[in-house]
Protein backbone atom coordinates (compact mmCIF):
# COMPACT_ATOMS: atom_id res chain seq x y z
CA UNK A 1 0.00 0.00 0.00
CA UNK A 2 1.22 3.43 -0.84
CA UNK A 3 2.52 5.30 2.05
CA UNK A 4 1.52 8.48 2.18
CA UNK A 5 3.11 11.52 3.07
CA UNK A 6 2.59 13.40 6.60
CA UNK A 7 1.00 16.47 5.34
CA UNK A 8 0.23 17.80 1.33
CA UNK A 9 -0.89 20.80 -0.14
CA UNK A 10 -4.96 21.76 -0.49
CA UNK A 11 -7.07 24.74 -1.33
CA UNK A 12 -8.88 24.90 1.80
CA UNK A 13 -12.30 27.72 2.50
CA UNK A 14 -12.81 28.48 6.08
CA UNK A 15 -15.79 31.14 7.88
CA UNK A 16 -15.11 31.42 11.18
CA UNK A 17 -14.87 34.48 13.73
CA UNK A 18 -11.86 35.39 11.80
CA UNK A 19 -13.55 36.65 8.79
CA UNK A 20 -14.52 33.89 5.53
CA UNK A 21 -11.35 33.17 3.75
CA UNK A 22 -9.93 30.72 1.49
CA UNK A 23 -5.88 29.77 0.36
CA UNK A 24 -3.16 27.23 0.67
CA UNK A 25 -3.01 25.37 3.86
CA UNK A 26 -0.75 22.17 4.64
CA UNK A 27 -3.01 19.40 5.92
CA UNK A 28 -3.12 15.79 6.91
CA UNK A 29 -5.39 13.08 5.84
CA UNK A 30 -7.41 12.92 9.28
CA UNK A 31 -8.38 16.68 8.23
CA UNK A 32 -10.21 15.38 5.20
CA UNK A 33 -13.92 14.23 5.43
CA UNK A 34 -14.38 9.99 5.99
CA UNK A 35 -14.61 7.78 2.81
CA UNK A 36 -13.46 4.74 1.35
CA UNK A 37 -11.15 5.58 -0.78
CA UNK A 38 -8.02 8.18 -0.75
CA UNK A 39 -6.76 8.75 -4.57
CA UNK A 40 -3.69 11.23 -5.59
CA UNK A 41 -5.62 14.04 -7.32
CA UNK A 42 -4.16 14.57 -10.89
CA UNK A 43 -6.70 17.08 -12.07
CA UNK A 44 -10.00 19.09 -10.95
CA UNK A 45 -11.60 22.32 -12.92
CA UNK A 46 -13.28 25.27 -12.16
CA UNK A 47 -17.36 25.98 -12.49
CA UNK A 48 -19.06 28.74 -11.35
CA UNK A 49 -19.96 27.26 -7.94
CA UNK A 50 -16.07 26.95 -7.26
CA UNK A 51 -15.36 30.78 -8.02
CA UNK A 52 -18.68 31.69 -5.71
CA UNK A 53 -17.25 29.29 -2.84
CA UNK A 54 -13.89 30.45 -3.00
CA UNK A 55 -14.51 34.13 -2.92
CA UNK A 56 -17.22 33.79 -0.87
CA UNK A 57 -19.53 35.41 -2.79
CA UNK A 58 -21.94 32.58 -2.78
CA UNK A 59 -23.81 30.50 -0.02
CA UNK A 60 -22.03 27.21 -1.29
CA UNK A 61 -20.52 25.48 1.88
CA UNK A 62 -22.62 24.07 4.07
CA UNK A 63 -19.69 23.28 6.62
CA UNK A 64 -16.64 24.63 7.69
CA UNK A 65 -13.54 24.31 6.91
CA UNK A 66 -13.27 22.35 3.79
CA UNK A 67 -11.28 21.88 0.65
CA UNK A 68 -12.20 23.76 -2.26
CA UNK A 69 -13.29 22.24 -5.64
CA UNK A 70 -16.53 20.42 -6.61
CA UNK A 71 -14.84 17.80 -9.26
CA UNK A 72 -11.71 15.49 -8.97
CA UNK A 73 -9.73 12.77 -11.20
CA UNK A 74 -6.91 10.90 -9.84
CA UNK A 75 -5.49 7.09 -8.94
CA UNK A 76 -6.48 5.39 -6.18
CA UNK A 77 -3.78 4.71 -3.86
CA UNK A 78 -5.42 3.42 -0.78
CA UNK A 79 -8.90 1.67 -1.21
CA UNK A 80 -11.42 -0.05 1.74
CA UNK A 81 -13.78 -1.02 -0.86
CA UNK A 82 -13.21 -3.92 -2.84
CA UNK A 83 -14.80 -2.77 -5.98
CA UNK A 84 -11.25 -0.36 -6.39
CA UNK A 85 -7.95 -1.49 -6.38
CA UNK A 86 -4.65 0.45 -5.90
CA UNK A 87 -3.61 2.31 -9.16
CA UNK A 88 -7.28 2.45 -10.35
CA UNK A 89 -8.29 5.94 -12.27
CA UNK A 90 -11.28 7.65 -11.06
CA UNK A 91 -13.38 10.47 -10.76
CA UNK A 92 -16.08 11.96 -8.95
CA UNK A 93 -18.09 15.00 -9.75
CA UNK A 94 -20.39 16.91 -7.61
CA UNK A 95 -21.86 14.42 -4.83
CA UNK A 96 -21.24 16.84 -1.85
CA UNK A 97 -17.91 17.90 -3.07
CA UNK A 98 -16.94 21.25 -1.79
CA UNK A 99 -20.40 21.14 -0.05
CA UNK A 100 -21.18 18.97 2.45
CA UNK A 101 -17.61 17.34 2.11
CA UNK A 102 -13.59 18.29 1.17
CA UNK A 103 -13.14 18.41 -2.65
CA UNK A 104 -10.73 18.00 -5.11
CA UNK A 105 -8.36 21.14 -4.34
CA UNK A 106 -5.96 18.69 -3.06
CA UNK A 107 -3.21 16.57 -3.75
CA UNK A 108 -5.06 13.69 -1.86
CA UNK A 109 -8.42 13.29 -1.87
CA UNK A 110 -10.74 11.32 0.58
CA UNK A 111 -14.00 10.22 -1.40
CA UNK A 112 -16.82 7.76 -0.79
CA UNK A 113 -16.53 4.91 -3.12
CA UNK A 114 -20.39 5.26 -3.92
CA UNK A 115 -19.96 8.12 -5.81
CA UNK A 116 -16.64 7.54 -7.50
CA UNK A 117 -16.83 6.25 -11.80
CA UNK A 118 -14.09 3.98 -12.82
CA UNK A 119 -12.55 6.14 -15.50
CA UNK A 120 -14.22 4.94 -18.71
CA UNK A 121 -12.50 3.96 -21.91
CA UNK A 122 -12.18 6.19 -24.29
CA UNK A 123 -11.34 8.99 -21.62
CA UNK A 124 -8.02 10.21 -19.88
CA UNK A 125 -7.98 12.04 -16.83
CA UNK A 126 -7.35 15.14 -18.09
CA UNK A 127 -10.38 14.70 -20.66
CA UNK A 128 -12.21 14.22 -17.90
CA UNK A 129 -11.63 17.07 -16.13
CA UNK A 130 -12.27 19.11 -18.81
CA UNK A 131 -15.41 17.61 -18.94
CA UNK A 132 -16.18 17.35 -15.36
CA UNK A 133 -19.14 19.27 -13.57
CA UNK A 134 -19.91 21.32 -16.82
CA UNK A 135 -19.41 18.17 -19.44
CA UNK A 136 -21.73 16.07 -16.88
CA UNK A 137 -24.28 18.50 -16.25
CA UNK A 138 -24.65 19.09 -20.77
CA UNK A 139 -24.79 15.71 -21.42
CA UNK A 140 -27.42 14.67 -18.17
CA UNK A 141 -29.58 17.59 -20.16
CA UNK A 142 -29.67 16.04 -23.51
CA UNK A 143 -29.98 12.51 -21.65
CA UNK A 144 -33.22 13.95 -19.79
CA UNK A 145 -34.70 15.65 -23.41
CA UNK A 146 -33.77 12.62 -25.31
CA UNK A 147 -35.58 10.42 -22.53
CA UNK A 148 -38.77 12.63 -23.18
CA UNK A 149 -38.88 12.05 -27.00
CA UNK A 150 -36.15 15.05 -28.04
CA UNK A 151 -35.27 14.50 -31.70
CA UNK A 152 -33.67 16.45 -34.29
CA UNK A 153 -36.64 16.74 -36.57
CA UNK A 154 -38.27 18.59 -33.89
CA UNK A 155 -35.67 21.69 -34.74
CA UNK A 156 -32.12 23.38 -33.61
CA UNK A 157 -31.45 23.09 -29.79
CA UNK A 158 -30.70 26.32 -28.72
CA UNK A 159 -28.19 26.94 -25.92
CA UNK A 160 -27.86 29.91 -23.67
CA UNK A 161 -24.64 31.50 -22.43
CA UNK A 162 -23.32 29.06 -24.98
CA UNK A 163 -19.12 30.37 -24.37
CA UNK A 164 -19.22 29.31 -20.63
CA UNK A 165 -18.45 25.86 -19.91
CA UNK A 166 -21.59 24.25 -19.95
CA UNK A 167 -23.00 25.90 -22.85
CA UNK A 168 -19.40 25.33 -24.86
CA UNK A 169 -19.76 21.61 -23.92
CA UNK A 170 -23.51 21.42 -24.75
CA UNK A 171 -23.14 23.00 -28.42
CA UNK A 172 -20.03 20.65 -29.09
CA UNK A 173 -22.39 17.49 -27.50
CA UNK A 174 -25.61 18.15 -29.05
CA UNK A 175 -23.84 18.66 -32.62
CA UNK A 176 -22.19 15.53 -31.83
CA UNK A 177 -25.44 13.88 -31.02
CA UNK A 178 -26.72 15.18 -34.54
CA UNK A 179 -28.86 18.16 -33.24
CA UNK A 180 -28.53 21.42 -35.36
CA UNK A 181 -27.11 23.39 -32.50
CA UNK A 182 -28.02 27.35 -32.39
CA UNK A 183 -25.61 29.31 -29.66
CA UNK A 184 -27.06 32.05 -27.87
CA UNK A 185 -24.17 34.20 -26.24
CA UNK A 186 -23.62 38.51 -25.33
CA UNK A 187 -20.05 37.69 -26.99
CA UNK A 188 -20.44 38.05 -30.84
CA UNK A 189 -16.80 38.19 -30.43
CA UNK A 190 -16.63 34.33 -29.85
CA UNK A 191 -18.97 33.67 -33.02
CA UNK A 192 -15.90 32.51 -34.75
CA UNK A 193 -14.99 30.00 -31.39
CA UNK A 194 -18.57 28.36 -31.05
CA UNK A 195 -18.69 27.93 -34.70
CA UNK A 196 -15.40 26.01 -34.65
CA UNK A 197 -17.60 23.73 -31.96
CA UNK A 198 -20.26 22.97 -34.11
CA UNK A 199 -22.72 25.85 -33.99
CA UNK A 200 -24.76 26.11 -37.16
CA UNK A 201 -25.96 29.80 -35.88
CA UNK A 202 -24.44 31.90 -33.62
CA UNK A 203 -27.41 34.44 -32.30
CA UNK A 204 -27.27 37.32 -29.77
CA UNK A 205 -29.25 37.62 -26.71
CA UNK A 206 -31.81 39.40 -28.37
CA UNK A 207 -33.04 36.58 -30.23
CA UNK A 208 -35.21 35.24 -26.88
CA UNK A 209 -36.52 38.75 -26.16
CA UNK A 210 -40.23 37.37 -26.02
CA UNK A 211 -42.86 40.18 -25.83
CA UNK A 212 -45.99 37.51 -25.82
CA UNK A 213 -46.53 34.38 -23.75
CA UNK A 214 -46.02 32.49 -27.38
CA UNK A 215 -44.02 33.64 -29.97
CA UNK A 216 -43.32 31.93 -33.16
CA UNK A 217 -41.77 28.04 -32.85
CA UNK A 218 -37.90 28.69 -33.95
CA UNK A 219 -36.72 26.02 -31.81
CA UNK A 220 -36.83 22.18 -30.75
CA UNK A 221 -35.49 23.03 -27.27
CA UNK A 222 -32.40 24.02 -25.70
CA UNK A 223 -30.62 24.09 -22.83
CA UNK A 224 -30.87 27.20 -20.43
CA UNK A 225 -28.11 28.33 -18.33
CA UNK A 226 -29.04 31.98 -17.74
CA UNK A 227 -32.39 31.84 -16.00
CA UNK A 228 -34.74 34.49 -16.04
CA UNK A 229 -36.49 36.46 -19.21
CA UNK A 230 -33.75 34.55 -21.60
CA UNK A 231 -35.40 31.10 -20.54
CA UNK A 232 -39.07 32.39 -20.73
CA UNK A 233 -38.20 33.46 -24.44
CA UNK A 234 -36.72 30.48 -24.65
CA UNK A 235 -39.96 28.47 -23.83
CA UNK A 236 -42.31 31.04 -26.10
CA UNK A 237 -40.04 29.90 -29.01
CA UNK A 238 -40.03 25.82 -28.74
CA UNK A 239 -42.19 24.00 -31.02
CA UNK A 240 -44.72 21.75 -29.91
CA UNK A 241 -43.54 18.82 -27.79
CA UNK A 242 -40.02 19.85 -27.83
CA UNK A 243 -38.00 20.35 -24.21
CA UNK A 244 -36.05 23.00 -22.28
CA UNK A 245 -33.49 21.77 -19.92
CA UNK A 246 -32.73 24.64 -16.93
CA UNK A 247 -29.29 24.12 -15.41
CA UNK A 248 -28.00 27.61 -14.89
CA UNK A 249 -28.78 31.16 -13.28
CA UNK A 250 -26.42 33.09 -14.11
CA UNK A 251 -28.39 35.77 -14.80
CA UNK A 252 -31.21 35.50 -12.80
CA UNK A 253 -33.38 32.48 -10.68
CA UNK A 254 -36.06 34.31 -11.36
CA UNK A 255 -39.11 33.07 -13.55
CA UNK A 256 -41.83 35.20 -14.67
CA UNK A 257 -43.54 33.10 -17.17
CA UNK A 258 -47.11 32.01 -18.24
CA UNK A 259 -48.27 28.17 -18.42
CA UNK A 260 -49.33 28.83 -22.05
CA UNK A 261 -45.97 26.85 -23.79
CA UNK A 262 -47.12 23.91 -21.18
CA UNK A 263 -50.53 24.04 -22.39
CA UNK A 264 -50.72 25.40 -25.78
CA UNK A 265 -47.72 23.57 -27.26
CA UNK A 266 -47.17 20.80 -25.00
CA UNK A 267 -43.58 22.11 -24.36
CA UNK A 268 -41.55 20.41 -21.13
CA UNK A 269 -39.51 21.95 -18.80
CA UNK A 270 -36.36 19.94 -17.42
CA UNK A 271 -34.38 20.55 -14.42
CA UNK A 272 -31.34 18.91 -14.42
CA UNK A 273 -29.35 18.97 -10.77
CA UNK A 274 -26.25 17.29 -11.59
CA UNK A 275 -24.67 16.70 -7.93
CA UNK A 276 -27.35 14.69 -6.50
CA UNK A 277 -27.73 12.72 -9.49
CA UNK A 278 -28.28 8.66 -8.93
CA UNK A 279 -25.25 6.46 -9.70
CA UNK A 280 -26.86 4.48 -12.20
CA UNK A 281 -27.75 7.79 -14.00
CA UNK A 282 -24.34 8.95 -13.63
CA UNK A 283 -22.46 5.97 -14.98
CA UNK A 284 -25.30 6.53 -18.18
CA UNK A 285 -24.07 9.62 -18.88
CA UNK A 286 -20.51 8.84 -18.59
CA UNK A 287 -20.50 6.02 -20.97
CA UNK A 288 -22.02 8.70 -23.06
CA UNK A 289 -19.54 11.14 -22.67
CA UNK A 290 -16.43 8.90 -23.27
CA UNK A 291 -18.54 7.05 -26.02
CA UNK A 292 -20.66 8.72 -29.00
CA UNK A 293 -21.35 11.93 -27.39
CA UNK A 294 -17.69 12.82 -26.55
CA UNK A 295 -17.09 15.90 -27.74
CA UNK A 296 -14.67 16.54 -30.54
CA UNK A 297 -13.25 19.62 -29.44
CA UNK A 298 -11.31 19.37 -25.78
CA UNK A 299 -8.59 21.31 -26.90
CA UNK A 300 -10.44 23.74 -27.80
CA UNK A 301 -12.52 24.15 -25.08
CA UNK A 302 -9.94 24.10 -22.14
CA UNK A 303 -9.21 27.18 -22.34
CA UNK A 304 -7.42 28.12 -19.47
CA UNK A 305 -5.30 25.69 -17.50
CA UNK A 306 -4.61 26.59 -13.40
CA UNK A 307 -2.92 24.99 -10.33
CA UNK A 308 -3.72 25.45 -6.73
CA UNK A 309 -1.83 28.64 -5.81
CA UNK A 310 -3.56 29.93 -9.04
CA UNK A 311 -6.63 29.50 -8.27
CA UNK A 312 -7.61 33.00 -7.00
CA UNK A 313 -7.30 34.18 -10.30
CA UNK A 314 -9.33 32.13 -12.29
CA UNK A 315 -12.09 32.96 -9.84
CA UNK A 316 -11.59 36.67 -10.06
CA UNK A 317 -11.63 36.17 -14.50
CA UNK A 318 -14.94 33.85 -14.13
CA UNK A 319 -16.85 35.97 -11.89
CA UNK A 320 -15.64 38.84 -14.51
CA UNK A 321 -17.20 37.61 -17.05
CA UNK A 322 -14.02 36.31 -19.10
CA UNK A 323 -15.54 32.23 -18.39
CA UNK A 324 -14.87 31.20 -22.30
CA UNK A 325 -14.40 27.65 -22.12
CA UNK A 326 -13.28 25.49 -19.35
CA UNK A 327 -10.30 25.98 -16.39
CA UNK A 328 -8.51 23.10 -15.94
CA UNK A 329 -6.31 22.84 -12.62
CA UNK A 330 -3.50 20.07 -12.51
CA UNK A 331 -2.75 19.14 -9.43
CA UNK A 332 -0.43 16.18 -10.07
Amino acid sequence: MTTLPARFRAFRIRDDDAGYRAGIEEIALDDLAPGELVIRTAYSSVNYKDALAGTGQGKILRRFPLVGGIDVAGHVVQSRDPAFREGDAVLVTGCGLSETRDGGYAEYARLEAKWAVPLPAGLDLRESMILGTAGFTAALALLRMTENRQVPALGPLAVTGATGGVGSLAVDIFSRAGYAVHAVSGKPEQAGYLRELGAAEVLGREALHARRPLESARFGGGLDNVGGPMLVGLLAQTAPYGNVAGAGLAASPALDATVMPFIIRGVSLLGVASSGTARDIRDEVWRRLAGDWKPHHLARIAQHEATLDTLPEAFARLLAGGGLGRTLVRIG
